[in-house]
């Protein structure tokens, strides 16, 4: 990605979130989902001097920022989009959280990668794809430990952050595509992500 493109993605990001804000399903699940969208944004906007990111990790997480709120807008079982793809092709379920989960695993792992290079944390690299999807696995892992809390301290009114549609195997699917998704962005991206990492090393 290269760094106009980027900032469009960013503009787009700073529109959606004001659309989402608009009118959402519910508001406490719209609070929930966007809130780790507008904590990366501050995070960002903190250390974007002492730690500027490359252009390709900062226009996935705008683009990760996206499909956050869009699924807080509608809740991620109620997408229209995806309505209509279940329909379409006879789905049993709204599939947008599935992307969600994929994408909970394709950007961090690279920004995971990004930290640990620019940071020389690992003494080897051939450790680096064991140590990013581990890492993405274990976010997973922490979201799903969060909606279990949710549901115990709201009950029924964490249905709509739950998203599970009636699937008794909803939360092993979702870390399952967070390790998909950690591993596709490692083989994917590498190249590209190691070509501007090296411009970031140039003086």
């Amino acid at each position: 990605m290269r760094l106009p493109f980027v900032k469009t993605l960013w503009v787009a990001a700073a529109l959606v979130f004001v659309w989402s804000a608009i009118g959402p399903k519910d508001a406490l699940t719209w609070g929930m989902e966007v809130a780790p969208a507008v904590i990366g944004a501050v995070l960002l906007a903190a250390t974007r001097k002492r730690f500027p990111l490359t252009p390709l990790a900062q226009g996935w997480i705008a683009a990760h920022m996206i499909v956050l709120m869009v699924g807080g807008h509608y809740t991620y079982a109620e997408v229209p989009l995806f309505d209509w793809i279940r329909d379409l092709f006879h789905f049993e379920r709204n599939h947008y959280d599935r992307v969600g989960h994929f994408a909970q695993g394709f950007v961090p792992a690279l920004l995971c990668r990004e930290i640990l290079l620019r940071r020389g944390v690992l003494a080897r690299r051939a450790w680096l794809p064991f140590v990013v999807i581990s890492f993405c696995l274990a976010l997973s892992a922490t979201y799903e430990l969060i909606e279990w809390a949710a549901a115990l301290v709201m009950g029924q009114g964490a249905d709509a952050f739950l998203g599970t549609q009636g699937d008794p195997w909803d939360t092993q699917t979702d870390m399952f595509l967070a390790g998909v998704g950690a591993a596709a962005s490692l083989a994917v991206l590498r190249r590209a992500h190691d070509r501007q990492l090296a411009v970031l090393r140039e003086p």
